[in-house]
């Protein structure tokens, strides 16, 4: 099945939004949001990968990132890999109630797919978006940034941790470095 949310332009910047399967709320456990945002300052450092902007929900992540190096869909599946691995490790290491459900979840969608092994943790998809204008760009980092007020996580954008919206709205001190955006 064609996916038409893909990422083309290896130089471009894109909105993605990379999504645990089955809608598993496993960031609603800080060690698991740490994961991810270690990935991602991992992924800035050593792979070329710009952040303007992201948010970590309880099940999925939204980002608008490109890539110095031109290698935009490597870096987001090596991402996506290593975070898979990482978690699954500190579901089986650290006290989960969950456990067994999760696990469960992940090895059931394996099943589903010939390329995945023991486990499927991301869905395939990235749902990439094109950033095409200083319009658009803006358009889903509000987006991003009201996802935790919408969702009833936090009153206002900035205070929610796990986001770029304190080091953007408020020029807090963030967890992950952020790229001001220039189009």
């Amino acid at each position: 099945m064609s996916d038409s949310y893909q990422i083309d332009d290896q130089y471009g910047t894109y909105y993605l939004t990379p999504t645990i399967v089955d809608w598993v709320d496993i960031f609603s456990r800080r060690q698991y949001r740490d994961v991810v945002t270690d990935s991602l300052g991992y992924c800035i450092k050593e792979k070329g990968l710009v952040l303007y902007g992201y948010v970590i929900m309880t099940n999925h992540l939204h980002l608008i990132v490109r890539s110095e190096c031109g290698k935009l869909l490597d870096t987001i599946r090596d991402f996506k890999k290593f975070t898979a691995s990482k978690l699954l490790q500190a579901i089986n290491d650290l006290p989960e109630s969950r456990r067994e459900w999760m696990l469960h979840r992940f090895e059931w969608n394996a099943t589903k797919h010939d390329r995945n092994s023991k486990y499927q943790v991301w869905t395939h998809s990235n749902h990439a978006e094109l950033v095409y204008s200083d319009k658009f760009f803006r358009q889903k980092l509000n987006y991003i940034h009201h996802n935790p007020v919408r969702a009833g996580l936090v009153e206002f954008p900035e205070d929610y941790l796990y986001s770029s919206a304190g080091v953007l709205l408020k020029d807090k001190p963030g967890i992950v470095n952020v790229t001001p955006w220039r189009f």
